[in-house]
C-alpha cells in the first residue's frame, strides 16, 4: 500500500511542472483572450482605460449590417464551411480510394506508398507555394494544354483562386435561422434519445438548453438577425482552387490511416462474406466499409480541426485581401495586427476555438467513456 501512494506521488511530481506549464500557457491565454473579447481595447500602448462591454463585440460580427469587416468575417464562416464539406469529401474519397488499390498487392507497392505520402512531408506554405504558380491564370496548368497541341485554357474560363463567380447566393439573416432551427431541433432529438435510454437528468438538461435557445431567438435575437440587410453571402468558386491544394497534400495522409484499417482486417471475413455469396462491392460495402468506421471518425476530426483553422495556405496562395476564398484566420490576423483592433480580433479567434471544440470535445468524450467501459 505504502508504495502505491508513493509511486502515485511521484508521478504527480513528474507531470506537474508540464500541468503548471500548460494551465498557464494554453488555459490561462484562453481565459485573457475571452476577457479581452469582452473588452474596447483597440491598442497596444496601454490597457488604460479599457472598458468591458460584454458580447457586444460578438453581436456586431454576427448582426451588424453597417460594417463592412462584419461582413467579411461572416463570409469568412461561408468559406470555411464550403471548404471544410469539400475537403474532408475529397481527401476521404481520395484516400480511401488510393489505399484499395495499394491493398490489392500491387508492386512498387512501397514505391507508391511514398509518392502518395509525400506531400504531407511539406509545409502549408510550401504547397501553397508551389499550387500558386500552377493556378495562376496565365501560367501553369492553363497553358498544360499546349504542350499536346491544344490550344491553352482561358483566363477567363479558368481563373482558379481569383475567380468571382459564385455557385449561390443567400441572405446571412436566413441563413442563421435555419442553423437555429436545426440545432434546437437536434437538441431535442437527443433528449428524447436519452430519455429513452433511460437517462432522464440529460434528457432534462437538453431540452431546457434547446428551450432556452429556441425562447431566445422567438424573444429578439431573430427579429435582430433577420432585420440584417448586409449584401448576400457567396458560395465562390474561387474556394475550389484551395480544396484542391489542401486536398493534394492531406489525402496521402487518410490513404495510410485507410490502409493501415485494411491491413488490419482479418482475410477470413472476406473469405467467408465470398462464400456466402458477396461480390466484392458488397464485401467492401458490408464488411470492410463498417469495419473502417473508426478510421474515418478519426480522420474526420483531424482533417475538420485543420480546415477549421487553416491560415498559411490560403494566405501563401492568394494573399491577406482576397475576400473569395478569405478565412477567419486571416481576417483574425488582419483585424488584431493591422487594423490595432484587438478586441474585435480575440473575438474572432474565441468563434473559430469554440467552432474547433464542437468537432474535437464530443469526439474526446466518446474516446475516455470508451476506454473507461474497458
Amino acid at each position: 500500500m505504502f508504495g502505491k501512494s508513493r509511486d502515485r506521488t511521484t508521478a504527480v511530481l513528474v507531470i506537474m511542472p508540464s500541468i503548471i506549464l500548460l494551465a498557464i500557457f494554453v488555459y490561462g491565454f484562453i481565459g485573457q483572450t475571452v476577457a479581452l473579447s469582452m473588452s474596447d481595447w483597440r491598442t497596444l500602448d496601454t490597457q488604460a482605460g479599457v472598458n468591458f462591454i460584454g458580447l457586444e463585440n460578438y453581436t456586431a460580427l454576427f448582426t451588424n449590417a453597417t460594417n463592412l469587416a462584419n461582413y467579411r468575417f461572416r463570409q469568412d464562416i461561408v468559406n470555411t464551411v464550403f471548404f471544410t464539406v469539400f475537403f474532408l469529401a475529397a481527401c476521404l474519397g481520395l484516400g480511401l480510394g488510393l489505399a484499395i488499390l495499394i491493398d490489392q498487392k500491387i508492386r512498387a507497392e512501397s514505391l507508391f506508398r511514398t509518392i502518395f505520402l509525400f506531400p504531407m512531408a511539406l509545409s502549408f506554405v510550401v504547397t501553397g507555394t508551389v499550387w500558386r504558380w500552377l493556378f495562376s491564370p496565365r501560367s501553369g496548368l492553363n497553358t498544360l494544354p499546349a504542350a499536346f497541341g491544344l490550344p491553352p485554357l482561358s483566363p477567363e474560363a479558368f481563373p482558379w483562386f481569383t475567380d468571382r463567380r459564385a455557385i449561390a447566393t443567400f441572405a446571412w439573416g436566413d441563413a442563421m435561422h435555419w442553423l437555429i432551427g436545426i440545432a434546437v431541433f437536434g437538441l431535442l432529438a437527443y433528449a428524447a434519445y436519452s430519455a429513452w435510454k433511460k437517462k432522464p437528468t440529460r434528457a432534462v438538461i437538453l431540452g431546457v438548453v434547446a428551450l432556452g435557445i429556441l425562447g431566445w431567438w422567438i424573444g429578439g435575437a431573430g427579429q435582430v438577425v433577420g432585420a440584417v440587410r448586409a449584401p448576400a453571402n457567396r458560395l465562390n468558386l474561387a474556394m475550389i482552387s484551395i480544396v484542391i491544394a489542401a486536398t493534394w497534400q492531406m489525402s496521402g495522409y487518410t490513404m495510410a490511416m485507410y490502409l493501415a484499417g485494411l491491413r488490419g482486417i482479418p482475410d477470413e471475413l472476406r473469405e467467408a462474406a465470398r462464400v456466402d455469396g458477396c461480390n466484392e462491392v458488397q464485401v467492401y460495402r458490408f464488411v470492410v466499409l463498417p469495419l473502417l468506421q473508426p478510421i474515418t471518425l478519426s480522420a474526420i476530426i483531424i482533417l475538420g480541426h485543420i480546415s477549421l483553422k487553416i491560415f498559411d495556405l490560403v494566405y501563401v496562395m492568394a494573399g491577406g485581401d482576397n475576400l473569395n476564398v478569405d478565412v477567419p484566420g486571416i481576417h483574425m490576423y488582419l483585424t488584431a495586427f493591422r487594423g490595432n483592433n484587438f478586441a474585435v480580433g480575440a473575438a474572432i479567434a474565441i468563434v473559430m476555438l469554440i467552432l474547433v471544440a464542437v468537432v474535437i470535445v464530443p469526439y474526446l468524450v466518446n474516446s475516455l467513456r470508451t476506454e473507461v467501459s474497458r
